[in-house]
């Protein structure tokens, strides 16, 4: 036998393997040939990681200000120059501006001080601080040699803050906000939809007309509403809590319909049948029978229900009836560029929005490739 032997799909072998492998693997390896879902995937796992190590990514403190660096704008990483004595050095830097004025206008302008640079370097040792609220650790991934220098590599703010720490602070709220508010929308729409479908009469009833009364109303204004009820003199953390649950409590609706008719046209399948005739409890057809047969609907229902929570806490921030400061999250950094000035003489303050678009498409492309590869055995026909 050549041991060089390769599988085709006509070979047995390869029959063979299809037919024993786990639905896991059969997923992953129909998921892995579609390119732009598995960039995406990178794409969205690295803003988790940023999110989880916030601390680690971001330079400085997001809440410094500084009088002096207002509307900073945003330095080019260099990673050499000429010394005085000609020879070209090695040595990542960026170079150091003067804040001016104009004597008319009083228009802000910052040049360029020859031969003045700040010079950065990887892992340099800061104050310890707790990583993601817990690890004590004294390392940042990149930062100024001589500690008290500031460098901005997105520019600062009104305040002279670090849009660049600021946005890695931002990942953090942006990127869990969707991830929680999805988790319980998931619940919610599973438990809700699957008792209705399994079991009918009086539950599948109430839920239906639950369900019709709240997507008949405009979302926008639901969240709105919701979101303008809660008090201003709320802390950060409870109001963090309170618009997840706000956005989670209008979110499960739509996979609870679709759990529901799947598991009403299923409830009279043999297998399910099969299954209570062998003294499977309700919990257990439904959760190891049914659910399983839903994999695709459920992985198409959370792919385009995350970006919609990030827009929606976006959007609720930006209006000013979502997250505020001192919370740091995309939509409360995009509130800072609503005025006039921003657009004209600031347009770094814009930046969030871009991650934000990244973010979106990087989660409908993962979603797609996750759909498309939830049903692998169709690839496999005899």
């Amino acid at each position: 036998m050549d041991l060089q032997h390769t599988a085709t799909p006509s070979d047995p072998r390869a029959r063979d393997e299809v037919a024993e492998a786990s639905q896991a693997r059969l997923i992953w390896e129909k998921f892995r040939k579609h390119r732009v879902a598995l960039i995406s995937l990178y794409v969205v796992g690295a803003f988790y990681v940023v999110a989880l190590l916030a601390e680690f990514f971001q330079p400085f403190d997001p809440n410094l200000t500084s009088r002096t660096d207002v509307y900073h704008p945003p330095q080019m990483v260099r990673l050499t120059y000429v010394d005085d004595t000609g020879s070209r050095v090695f040595a990542p830097h960026v170079q150091k501006q003067k804040l001016t004025r104009d004597k008319l206008t009083l228009k802000a302008s910052y040049a360029p001080i020859e031969n003045e640079r700040v010079h950065l370097r990887l892992f340099p040792k800061v104050e310890t601080y707790k990583l993601a609220n817990l690890i004590p650790v004294n390392r940042k991934l990149f930062g100024p040699v001589n500690e008290g220098e500031r460098f901005y590599l997105f520019g600062s703010d009104r305040l002279g803050r670090d849009m660049f720490s600021r946005i890695v602070a931002g990942t953090r709220i942006s990127m869990s906000i969707g991830l929680v508010g999805v988790g319980m929308s998931l619940v919610l729409g599973l438990i809700i939809g699957g008792a209705a479908g399994y079991f009918g009469g009086w539950f599948d009833t109430a839920s239906s007309r639950v369900i019709e009364l709240m997507l008949s109303i405009p979302t926008i204004p639901i969240w709105l509403g919701l979101s303008a009820a809660l008090p201003p003199t709320l802390d950060p953390l409870t109001r963090y809590f309170m618009i997840t649950l706000i956005l989670s409590l209008i979110g499960w609706t739509e996979l609870a319909r679709v759990v529901r008719g799947r598991f009403m046209a299923m409830r009279s399948e043999d297998f399910v049948t099969a299954a209570r005739l062998d003294g499977a409890s309700p919990r257990r057809v439904i959760f190891r029978h049914m659910m399983p047969s839903l994999v695709s609907h459920i992985i198409a229902s959370v792919s385009l229900a995350i970006p919609v929570m990030i827009l929606a806490e976006t959007s609720l921030s930006f209006l000013g009836l979502g997250l505020m400061p001192p919370s740091i999250s995309w939509g409360v950094l995009l509130k800072e560029a609503q005025n006039i000035r921003s657009i004209a003489q600031a347009e770094w303050l814009f930046i969030p929005g871009g991650f934000v678009v990244l973010v979106v498409l990087a989660l409908n492309f993962l979603g797609d490739g996750l759909r498309d590869a939830a049903d692998p055995y169709s690839q496999h026909g005899s």
